[in-house]
């Protein structure tokens, strides 16, 4: 098990990867007491068999820079192949601004290629790889050093099967004309807005069961508190205040340092200083915020126009063309976006690219009352009415 520990090797690595025409990626990072993902490993591996082939980088080694691997990364003439990419790239991306492109995550690729909803990777390695994987040290502490050798195996298994995996998807992608569906997919991965920091939306992750206009407002202004506190001080969001104390002070709208320590979900730290004083300004904000500019919350929305049996209808045709076709009902549309198209609203995802074909046209066409569900053996057929 070859650990690069200087940028010269890690450079010699990436020089031979770049004549590749893929590399499997994966990390290894602590998020437990940070805002930002801690990078304390990155497992690397080409096409091969020799244990050159695949290598573990230690980015705390002292003296080690990533700058090779940020090059490979953005080299368009290798495929970067990840398994659930969108936590891996978000490191990437901030600490060393690059998206890797162009990417392949296997599994998007096995939902569309039938092997069921955000199916895992040890499922993956189980059915292609015919391997199994040893998870004792998957909740081990990977910012310690030295590594041990049940680590160092574990680590490294996560891109060697990785290899088998990416190239069986791949050839069923092509044969099954489906890489296209994929590549629509990725698009969110591959665009830098989706690791942006934005407080002021942070709100939206708050769940709540008011639609009070005045309520959200106080709900956003303390989540983009929390938010930006948090991001500049690089702690985590609940060591600042986690939600079931955001919702409790929306409803109590504490006005001072008093009235805030009756909180009863409130930490010790948020009932002082810089916290509190934040917190206060915060309620005080949304207390104040116009009637014009109170959020709007999109819980439900237009439900209350939903036909419930059209609804149901939805649901029925969706599951028919997942089975059909092979591929992850929730890949095609969610039980909120059934619930837009039966409320009239066509503008969502699945009336677009590859879903469109795939399910939207057909589901439209039940909506306008042109085709229509017959059940025919145990399949549901669609028909022209």
């Amino acid at each position: 098990m070859y650990t690069i520990t200087t940028t010269q090797e890690l450079d010699a690595f990436c020089r031979k990867a770049s004549s590749a025409p893929y590399v499997t990626v994966d990390t290894e990072f602590m998020r437990d007491r940070t805002y930002f993902s801690k990078l304390c490993l990155v497992q690397l591996a080409v096409p091969g068999t020799s244990q050159d082939d695949a290598v573990l980088v230690d980015p705390l080694e002292r003296g080690l820079t990533l700058d090779p691997l940020y090059e490979l990364l953005g080299n368009e003439n290798v495929t970067k192949v990840f398994h659930a990419a969108r936590q891996d790239i978000e490191i990437f991306f901030v600490e060393g601004g690059i998206i890797p492109l162009p990417l392949f995550d296997t599994q998007v690729a096995a939902m569309v290629a039938g092997f069921g909803e955000q199916v895992g990777y040890e499922t993956l390695v189980r059915k292609i790889a015919q391997a199994e994987l040893d998870k004792s040290s998957r909740f081990t502490d990977w910012s310690r050093r030295p590594l041990s050798n049940a680590q160092k195996r574990y680590a490294l298994a996560d891109v060697t099967h990785l290899r088998d995996i990416y190239e069986r998807l791949s050839a069923e992608l092509d044969a099954s004309g489906r890489r296209s569906w994929v590549e629509e997919e990725l698009a969110v991965l591959v665009d830098p807005a989706t690791y942006a920091v934005e407080p002021d939306e942070a709100w939206r992750r708050v769940k709540t069961r008011s639609d009070s206009g005045r309520h959200l407002a106080i709900v956003r202004e303390l989540a983009r508190f929390r938010e930006t506190y948090a991001r500049d001080k690089n702690i985590p969001r609940n060591r600042v205040i986690k939600d079931d104390a955001i919702l409790e002070l929306a409803s109590t709208k504490p006005r001072t340092i008093e009235q805030l320590g009756r909180s009863r979900r409130l930490l010790q730290n948020a009932r002082r200083g810089e916290i509190a004083n934040g917190l206060l300004a915060a309620v005080k904000a949304g207390i104040e915020t116009p009637d014009d500019q109170l959020p709007n919350s999109d819980r439900q929305r237009g439900q209350a126009q939903v036909n419930p049996a059209l609804a149901s209808l939805l649901r029925v045709l969706l599951n028919a063309k997942a089975e059909e076709l092979g591929v992850a009902q929730k890949l095609i549309a969610t039980s909120s976006e059934l619930d837009e198209i039966a409320a009239g609203n066509y503008d969502g995802q699945p009336m677009t690219g590859w879903r469109r074909k795939a399910f939207g046209a057909d589901a439209l066409g039940i909506c306008k009352g042109k085709l229509a569900l017959r059940a025919n053996g145990t399949s549901v057929q669609v028909f022209e009415v």
